[in-house]
């Protein structure tokens, strides 16, 4: 007989800004699995808002006040979407919000969010607020994920590493052993995104075609690579608070005029190098890489990471059998069970926090 249905929805909204991933997930019996997955666009205006927000600017409590609103009609259409069928119950909503500053060194975090209105709009429970206990804790507050990369894909006596490349680019390291290790490895999409939206005016580099018909620019790269985060010893985090496109423009304006197509290519390298140094400064002896996240989608990109590691094989999760469109939201449906089984969700060896903590805050419906 089988266990009774514990399903909750994750939803995330990250760095790349483009809109909201949903899963529905069930928990029951202390498995895990994805049931559905919905994506919604955000709006043109509410995606501009939220980019502005970014950093300081005019009138900005009342604008993010507001634009909370506007993720939050956008969160309702998703879980609307992932809603099961007639008499089956959802426990919970477990919403991370969109990050507009990451500042753990000043000991906050500011992930936008109106969770109060998301439990008026659906009537279901929202778990909220995953981020600041770990940093009241004297954590990073990110990445979160890795405790859930080693409940669904670690493998006893086996190394494997799970590579998030959204904005942001992030590595958990799964020793086999039991131990996790992991960080924030710099940008992953964000600034090839940035440049080919200045350039072609498109989204992303689709299969990082554009960056295949360029050529990597030596002494741009290493201007680029000298930035004093990658070698920042873990743990850490970042995010558009550090490379956005006035970081860009101080690497660029060294060199003159460079081709955009090989600007992209030089981008692309920039995110396999700091990531491939970055698994390899975790673990001697990879057995297999696995990427999620949009960046699991350019063929490119995953290429050059296996290159810059040796030859790795690098293959998306969906050989573990989750689409890597899905990962980042059933994380956080899976630290939204945590939180409801009253269980840790963060990993102290990956934040730096004290202490295993709860993370997450209530909005009953």
């Amino acid at each position: 007989m089988s266990a009774t249905p514990s399903l909750y929805i994750g939803l995330m909204s990250g760095t790349s800004l483009d809109g909201v991933d949903g899963v529905l997930a069930d928990f029951a019996g202390g498995g895990i699995r994805s049931i559905a997955a919905a994506f919604t666009p955000f709006p043109a205006e509410l995606r501009s808002e939220l980019m502005a927000l970014q950093a300081a600017s005019h009138n900005e409590l009342e604008r993010e006040a507001l634009a909370a609103n506007g993720l939050a009609l956008c969160y309702a259409e998703c879980v609307r979407q992932l809603m099961p069928s007639a008499g089956v119950p959802v426990t919970a909503v477990a919403v991370h919000g969109q990050t507009i500053r990451h500042r753990p060194e000043l000991g906050f975090t500011r992930q936008t969010n109106n969770p109060a209105l998301l439990a008026e709009l659906t009537g279901i429970d929202v778990i909220a607020d995953f981020r600041s206990r770990d940093i009241a804790a004297g954590g990073q507050g990110a990445p979160l994920v890795p405790a859930f990369h080693e409940a669904a894909f670690g493998k006893p006596d086996s190394a494997r590493v799970v590579v998030n490349i959204g904005g942001i680019g992030n590595i958990s390291v799964l020793h086999g052993d039991g131990r996790v290790t992991g960080f924030d490895t710099g940008p992953g999409n964000v600034l090839m995104d940035l440049w080919i939206g200045r350039h072609l005016g498109k989204p992303y580099d689709e299969d990082g075609a554009w960056a295949a018909g360029g050529r990597v620019h030596e002494p741009l790269l290493e201007a680029l690579l000298d930035e004093a985060y990658f070698r920042q010893p873990a743990p850490k985090s970042t995010g558009r608070d550090l490379f956005h496109d006035q970081w860009l423009n101080a690497k660029l304006a060294r060199f003159g005029d460079v081709a955009p197509q090989d600007v992209m290519a030089t981008l692309t390298r920039l995110t396999a190098v700091t990531i491939a140094e970055s698994i390899r400064g975790e673990s001697a002896g990879v057995e297999a890489v696995y990427a999620c996240g949009g960046g699991a989608y350019n063929a490119t990109l995953l290429q050059e990471i296996g290159n810059a590691l040796g030859g790795v094989q690098v293959e998306s999760t969906e050989a573990l059998g989750v689409a890597p469109n899905r990962v980042e939201a059933l994380a956080f449906a899976w630290l939204g069970y945590r939180f409801s089984q009253r269980e840790p969700g963060n990993l102290p060896a990956v934040t730096g926090a004290r202490g295993a903590r709860i993370l997450g805050a209530l909005y009953p419906a």
